[in-house]
């Protein structure tokens, strides 16, 4: 009865036969026909050509129509390779961009899972972001002066509940060797015996249970043993991964260093800074107030650059003395107090921290004791850090007009990249298991976010000449790829 009604209103054209360009039907500005026109594949089919045999099995998929299939799922923030297959089946765009007519048949998800967890290298992924963010640097897309670095959660696929306590090993920090140096130099002039590595101790195993000195006690999940449990806020305990990323001025990323969920920004900041800066001429760096140590104000003003970070500082106790009303006198190495009362250096420990402590006798009977914290003997004592020199510097820094507004910069740059990574590119939690996967899973996110960037751009600027390389269309769906 309903075709009857249709037939009084329009032509049911549901089984109606025509002739039809995949080409015609595809707009025009569509997203996937700007990548078209800046992307070049020619170098995948080399890099991937010693993965295919050639002349043994049955014809094998392009290798290109996979890494496209996965560049669709990220571009448009489908959260499944599963659903991106379904996608595909019914979506012209698609099937134009993949160079599938309307009745070929897709590739099976599962070839495409196969594919990046088995048959292709792992760095592949890296290599492919690699080079797109080189696409946007050879055309002078990029702004890298000033870089952005933050870490983002994502929810890990792992039952909250399922979970056991383990003693694993603390994470060493890459400055330590160098700090004890320094400390210990420091110790053998006030007459103290050097601080041995925290190895040197551990000979033997802890005994009943407890914990050594180099091992602490963490959530791990059973599922999934590579994500890490955090709590964020009022939020609840949850597993999840951390993307730690760098991004320009422009809000291209720049490179990205996947940890587990409860690893701080600070202890995965040296690989991801590395990284970036190898590659890059960058004059400033931007953090927040998680990157504010004393390392890593000390490793960047070493290095040359300029850091940026917040100049909150600690004010001490509500009612006393701020920390910046004791006098530092270099040439004494003292503090001195607002009552005019010396403040010796008396010892450094492990952690690089120096302690200043006051005579007791001196400080016994003065009426501002209550102000300044002295213990019950009238010893105060006052702490800074072997570099806080640099963290001052990096405090003056700050207060700078030129610093205030990089800083400011940064809400606009690497929190707009998070924002749009969660809820354009399905990045807010993960159907991956395992570190490498996540890490590739993360690599192809951004690199699909670059490479829109590049795309639109190139797009709108009709008088940007784009560098690239044309190969020529009969590397669509070879058949020189067998199985």
């Amino acid at each position: 009865m309903g075709g009857f009604y249709m037939e009084q209103w329009r032509k049911d054209a549901r089984h109606e036969p025509i002739i039809v360009d995949l080409e015609a039907l595809v707009p025009r500005d569509h997203l996937l026909r700007k990548i078209e026109k800046v992307m070049d594949y020619g170098w995948l089919y080399e890099r991937l050509d010693p993965y295919y045999c050639h002349d043994n099995g049955r014809p094998g998929t392009d290798p290109v129509v996979l890494i496209k299939m996965v560049l669709i799922q990220h571009l448009f923030g489908i959260p499944s390779l599963r659903q991106t297959y379904r996608e595909i089946q019914v979506n012209v765009a698609y099937r134009w961009f993949l160079g599938y007519g309307l009745l070929d048949n897709i590739p099976h998800f599962a070839t495409v899972s196969y594919a990046f967890c088995k048959r292709f290298p792992d760095e592949l992924t890296a290599e492919i972001f690699e080079h797109i963010l080189n696409k946007a640097l050879n055309n002078k897309m990029l702004d890298t002066s000033a870089v952005f670095i933050d870490g983002t959660h994502i929810k890990a696929s792992a039952n909250k509940k399922k979970f056991q306590k383990e003693q694993v090993a603390k994470a060493a920090k890459v400055y330590s060797g160098q700090l004890r140096r320094e400390v210990n130099a420091e110790r053998e002039k006030l007459g103290k015996k050097p601080i041995e590595d925290e190895n040197d101790n551990e000979k033997d195993p802890p005994q009943g249970g407890g914990n050594s000195q180099n091992t602490v006690d963490k959530t791990v999940s059973t599922t999934d043993p590579d994500c890490g449990m955090f709590v964020k806020g009022d939020h609840e305990r949850q597993f999840a991964y951390e993307a730690h990323t760098a991004c320009d001025k422009r809000g291209f990323v720049l490179g990205v260093e996947v940890t587990a969920g409860n690893v701080h920004d600070s202890v995965a900041w040296d690989k991801i800074y590395d990284n970036v800066t190898s590659k890059f001429d960058v004059q400033f760096v931007a953090m927040d107030a998680g990157y504010k140590t004393p390392w890593i104000a000390k490793k960047t003003l070493d290095d040359g650059k300029i850091p940026v970070m917040p100049y909150t500082r600690y004010k001490g106790t509500k009612g006393g003395y701020h920390p910046w009303d004791y006098k530092y006198d270099p040439a004494k190495d003292i503090f001195v107090c607002p009552h005019d009362q010396e403040l010796r250096h008396t010892t450094t420990d492990r952690d690089g921290k120096r302690a200043y402590r006051s005579t007791p006798k001196n400080c016994v009977n003065c009426p501002s004791k209550a102000y300044c914290g002295a213990n019950e003997k009238g010893q105060k004592l006052f702490t800074t850090h072997i570099w806080q020199e640099y963290l001052d510097i990096v405090e003056s820094i700050r207060k700078t007009e030129l610093g205030k507004r990089i800083y400011a910069q940064r809400k606009e740059t690497i929190e707009r990249v998070f924002a749009d990574a969660k809820e354009k590119h399905a990045m807010r939690y993960t159907h991956h298991r395992g570190l490498a996967a996540v890490t590739r899973w993360v690599r192809l996110k951004y690199a699909a976010m670059n490479l829109k960037k590049l795309a639109q751009w190139s797009w709108k600027n009709s008088n940007f000449s784009l560098i690239f390389v044309h190969f020529p269309t009969t590397y669509r769906r070879t058949r020189a790829f067998a199985c």
